[in-house]
């Protein structure tokens, strides 16, 4: 494995993602579950989302969730937003890092933020302009990218035509949205490698759900093409309320589990990491999908007084 990268960098998104799939949770709860995952050694935390709350009423209490936070020196913390509006109101609530969202499929754009795909590129358009004049990056995350439940297959070409448009924009970044757990690693081997060769020196993010239990597969297939930064939600919460079937993220605690053990380096506390998942679970009233948040790592032994059972 010496040829995966050293270390990865990876963007926690349970507080916004991993909770907008919920019940709503009261507000100070969601400031502890962020307080905790800002202590745990993750290096950037995607905190709330400027949303309308009639849309994504978890969502809410964004602004005072954001004032609530016992910021860390050490954590970037960002917003998603999903149009100009959005990111005019993330922009005046002081964050410097935002991400705007666009579906690479029409369908699931118009079911998530009531617009066409190509609507939403000229919004975002404008929004990259705002967030640059303002001293602030936007990464361009495109949703879909692996498949939309509603269309099916969506074919790269359109995936190129999404990234190309937004990065002559101006996009900061691009994130691969897999947004109903549609990958698997031949198909990440190919969007990933057609997307290096278009655009070598791109930032690119992946964003995977487990929704079909191939999540840590597809990472690292990613990893084998030099792809060194990912999101995870604590605990494997997660889904998307727009796209049926989109159950839970892949875990934070489990990737950080699987890369470490094989010498990618992550700078993140993994007990530290499994202690917030616990603290998400009593959070959301239910167990959660995260199989080391059960098991522990694979350094954790059993007192030989305890019965074993199995084989």
């Amino acid at each position: 494995m010496s040829d995966l990268p050293a270390a990865l960098s990876l963007r926690e998104v349970g507080p916004r993602d991993g909770l907008q799939n919920e019940d709503p949770v009261p507000t100070e709860a969601k400031v502890a579950l962020i307080n905790a995952l800002s202590g745990t050694g993750v290096g950037r935390i995607e905190a709330v989302s400027f949303v309308h709350p009639k849309a994504i009423p978890q969502m809410a209490d964004a602004d005072a969730v954001w004032s609530g936070i016992d910021r860390n020196a050490a954590v970037r913390y960002s917003a998603l937003v999903p149009n100009l509006r959005g990111a005019q109101r993330a922009l005046d609530a002081g964050f410097t890092e935002i991400e705007a969202v666009v579906s690479a499929s029409d369908t699931h754009n118009r079911k998530n933020v009531n617009r066409s795909t190509a609507e939403s590129l000229d919004d975002i358009a404008a929004l990259l302009a705002l967030a640059h004049e303002r001293g602030a990056t936007c990464q361009v995350i495109v949703s879909t990218a692996f498949g939309c439940p509603y269309e099916g297959e969506v074919p790269p070409e359109r995936v190129h035509w999404v990234v190309d448009r937004a990065l002559a924009d101006g996009a900061d970044g691009i994130s691969y949205g897999d947004t109903t757990g549609m990958a698997t690693p031949s198909r990440v081997t190919q969007l990933v490698g057609e997307t290096r060769m278009r655009h070598p020196e791109l930032a690119l993010n992946l964003h995977f759900h487990n929704t079909r239990g191939t999540g840590l597969a597809n990472v690292l297939a990613a990893l084998q093409l030099g792809v060194s930064d990912f999101d995870a939600s604590v605990g494997g919460l997660g889904g998307c309320p727009y796209a049926p079937g989109a159950t839970g993220n892949i875990a934070t605690e489990e990737l950080v589990h699987m890369v470490e053990d094989m010498g990618v380096a992550t700078g993140i506390d993994l007990d530290a990491m499994i202690a917030a998942a616990a603290e998400a679970e009593q959070l959301v009233g239910r167990k959660l999908p995260s199989q080391v948040l059960r098991a522990g790592p694979r350094t954790r032994r059993t007192p030989l007084d305890d019965p074993v059972t199995g084989y």
